[in-house]
């Protein structure tokens, strides 16, 4: 076929995931070695994609990231390249607002420590500590699509929502009341994080914010591992300052066995797989895909370096 394109492909897929080409095009890889001439590459999040990379791979134009983040490339090395750079913002929001949520659900719900109980042969809860979210403040960090969705289900299940978003003015989004950070931060029984990883945003929950929680809290971070001080957060759980955590996404990732974070009843470390569920996961590579062939065909894609 004279239109038939060539993607190169960093990882293993499954056949579900290929089928949506429809043979529109032929995949390469899995590894540099690969790459070779190919003009498309659809990528994870693992790899560095910098100058030095891009300049091994003249013949590419188009780098497109299986989901919405794309802090592992160099936006400005591949515009200098000339290489198109495309994300997915839609393509992980479902399934990670659900991640979102059915970790804040076990962490107030205590399912580690009562499921433990079971285990032992105990009935009851212990002691009930658990926290109910009728009535219960959910402050959001970021108030992107997967915040929002969030944000749905949380007044459905009564919560009050506010939230903090530079980018948003002072009306009311979704019926969510919009904060400053620091509001936020203090309000919230359960805080949960969906900002980007950027060097202003790296340890946004350090010491201070922690200390500045409501006493008894929860925090969930299915967003970017760097957002969080690890070493911060543990001293606040073991100070008790912190109720518990919910973590997709670590720094480093994934966090060496033993880490004291792991293990615990307080914490629940998930091994950045909010994103997928089997309909997400093809919606992952569905968007990547439609973004590297619509590049290659001169057509609309979501760009993220319109430079």
């Amino acid at each position: 076929m004279a239109n038939r394109h060539i993607i190169h492909i960093d990882r293993p897929i499954e056949q579900a995931d290929l089928d949506y080409l429809d043979g529109r095009a032929d995949l390469i890889g899995h590894d540099d070695a690969t790459l070779g001439d190919a003009p498309a590459a659809v990528i994870g999040i693992d790899d560095l994609w910098d100058a030095d990379r891009f300049a091994r791979f003249p013949n590419l134009r188009v780098v497109s990231r299986a989901g919405i983040g794309y802090d592992n490339v160099d936006c400005g090395a591949a515009s200098a390249a000339g290489v198109v750079v495309c994300n997915g913002p839609d393509s992980p929001t479902v399934s990670t607002a659900e991640h979102t949520v059915a970790l804040m659900l076990a962490l107030t719900k205590e399912l580690p420590s009562k499921t433990k109980r079971a285990l032992e042969g105990l009935a009851g809860p212990g002691t009930a500590t658990s926290l109910e979210l009728d009535g219960a403040t959910l402050g959001l960090v970021g108030m992107g699509r997967i915040a929002r969705r969030v944000a749905v289900v949380g007044q459905a299940l009564g919560m009050q929502v506010i939230a903090c978003d530079p980018f948003l003015d002072v009306s009311p989004v979704l019926g969510v009341r919009l904060a400053l950070l620091d509001e936020v931060i203090a309000q919230a029984h359960v805080l949960s994080l969906h900002v980007p990883s950027t060097p202003e945003t790296r340890h946004l929950v350090n010491d201070g914010s922690l200390a500045a929680m409501r006493p008894g809290a929860y925090l969930i971070n299915c967003a970017r591992g760097p957002l969080i001080d690890h070493d911060a957060l543990l001293r606040a759980l073991d100070a008790g300052q912190l109720a518990g955590a919910g973590l997709d996404v670590t720094d480093p990732e994934p966090l060496p066995v033993g880490h004291p974070l792991l293990g615990r009843d307080d914490v629940i470390v998930t091994p950045h797989i909010a994103s997928s569920t089997a309909v997400g996961r093809r919606r992952l590579y569905e968007h990547a895909f439609e973004n590297a062939l619509a590049v290659l065909d001169g057509r609309p894609a979501s760009v993220v370096n319109p430079a």
